[in-house]
């Protein structure tokens, strides 16, 4: 079911009009790369490879017939790369909500499944819970062995629910975003709403009114208006919300969030600062 129009303007069309990436039988050399470039993008959550880091022997493989796509995505899963991406340095529901994204397209539906998958990995070890999304029937059933696996949570589909759609504005950040280079960290975005069994807030790549946000604000942070008059000869006044921002002081502490307001004038060299020490802007706001 195509998404609404409406839908459309939350960031989605460049999955929802994109037709999936299946290598055919009678395939051609660019068209193996064209698999292989996919597959690196939705297993690695679209972050940075560079050429070194490239599966060379599973790519070989792939290329002479001997693995499906299917085998090609368990391999880049089990790999090191996507441990140390993903695995080494995550929270187990984080790796766990990724999991579910990068394998089979959507998020975790309730807290039945992570514990599900945390309960495999305590007991089993981690190759056998990525074998667990590869060869379930749900992956058989919207891939099978030759399509790349793609975003499914933004459309109405057999068998899903309609709180994938909410819960995968919460991992999806924007076409151009890696799943490495979110605000949000190492840090699980769903497991408040999953434990609570409540429906997740679609929270936008970008916003109508051309601010961008990544996450909702903190209870920590100023208020979100100016309360008195406009300074600056534009008279415009921006609110700036940063996360990981370094404080002064041994041991190095960063504070969960924290707020600025800053006229038109000093917009780029006050972002140009918080860049320099380390802080991550996660929404720019007119005050």
């Amino acid at each position: 079911m195509a998404i609404t129009a409406a839908a459309s303007r939350l960031g989605t069309s460049a999955y929802s009009n994109a037709a999936p990436v299946e290598l055919r039988s009678s395939w051609s050399d660019d068209d193996v790369e064209a698999v292989i470039q996919a597959v690196y993008r939705q297993v690695l959550g679209n972050d940075y490879l560079m050429q070194s880091e490239r599966l060379a022997s599973a790519e070989s493989l792939l290329r002479n017939g001997k693995i499906t796509v299917r085998e090609f995505v368990r391999a880049v899963a089990k790999s090191d790369l996507y441990k140390n991406k993903f695995l080494y340095n995550s929270f187990q529901t984080r790796v766990i909500e990724l999991n579910y994204k990068h394998l089979l397209g959507r998020p975790p539906y309730d807290e039945s499944e992570v514990i599900y998958h945390l309960d495999l990995y305590q007991e089993q070890g981690f190759d056998a819970d990525i074998d667990s999304y590869i060869d379930s029937q749900e992956y058989t059933d919207n891939f099978g062995d030759a399509v790349v696996p793609y975003y499914r949570g933004f459309d109405v589909q057999t068998g899903g629910r309609t709180v994938g759609f909410t819960r995968m504005f919460q991992l999806y950040r924007g076409y151009a975003s890696s799943d490495n280079s979110q605000s949000g960290g190492t840090h699980s975005r769903l497991a408040r709403d999953l434990a609570s069994n409540n429906a997740s807030t679609i929270m936008p790549p970008s916003s109508s009114d051309g601010s961008f946000a990544f996450y909702a604000a903190t209870d920590d942070v100023p208020p979100k208006n100016c309360l008195g008059g406009s300074y600056g000869e534009s008279g415009r006044i921006y609110r700036l919300e940063v996360a990981g921002i370094r404080g002064a002081g041994y041991p190095g502490v960063r504070r969960s969030s924290t707020a600025y307001l800053v006229p038109f004038e000093q917009l780029l060299p006050k972002m140009q600062q918080i860049h320099r020490t380390g802080g991550r802007i996660v929404s720019v706001n007119p005050a």
